[in-house]
């Protein structure tokens, strides 16, 4: 199956996200990894962006707990 890869830029777009948010949500684990392509250039998987979305929109979703 084949992956498509996104470059930062599109990232930043698709999530609404500044680039200091995603890389300080990666390091604590709250946000996908890029995949190392050459030298400094990464990409990120697109299926696991999607993933990340899905998840903040079910969490939004999600019943909140009763005080």
């Amino acid at each position: 199956m084949t992956q498509r890869f996104l470059k930062r830029r599109e990232v930043e777009r698709d999530c609404c996200l500044s680039r200091s948010t995603i890389y300080e949500m990666m390091a604590q684990g709250k946000f996908p990894k890029p995949v190392p392509l050459q030298g400094r250039r990464v990409a990120w998987i697109e299926a696991e962006i999607v993933d990340w979305q899905e998840r903040r929109i079910a969490e939004r979703d999600r019943p909140s707990p009763r005080k």
